[in-house]
């Protein structure tokens, strides 16, 4: 598997901020952030559920993995989707960094990869329990 999902029960953009908020406790910024749903809509004229991808990066530990592999940028930030359900509940998915960095051998790279998962799954509780 190559993510983790939590459901909640909140507005759209409410749980856009929330995300954001619990991002930032544990470290992360969101460098980009990409409106699926607008881009369909503009693009090829489809209409969707609110989906956002947020491309969050916590600095320190990026440092130590560009350091640790210059090439690991590709697989850089860490994604984080949340979407509305037909249901109107919140899904949002995070990017498991230890599946992704599978993709290297490089011990360094293994190591950064478990610290963040533990700051993601940080995240997703801090949501669960909000």
């Amino acid at each position: 598997m190559y993510g983790f999902n939590i459901e909640i029960s909140d507005s759209f953009d409410n749980a856009i901020k929330r995300v954001t908020e619990a991002l930032k406790a544990e470290g992360f910024g969101v460098l980009t952030e990409i409106d699926v749903q607008a881009t369909m809509k503009a693009k090829l004229n489809i209409d969707g559920q609110p989906y956002r991808i947020l491309g969050a990066c916590n600095p320190p530990l990026a440092h130590r993995a560009i350091s640790a592999d210059p090439d690991i940028g590709l697989l850089l930030p860490c994604n984080v989707v949340v979407r509305e359900e037909p249901n109107k509940k919140i899904n949002i998915g995070f990017m498991d960094p230890i599946a992704v960095m599978k993709l290297t051998d490089n011990p360094g790279i293994v190591a950064v990869a478990k610290e963040v998962r533990v700051k993601l799954e940080r995240v997703r509780d801090r949501l669960a329990a909000a």
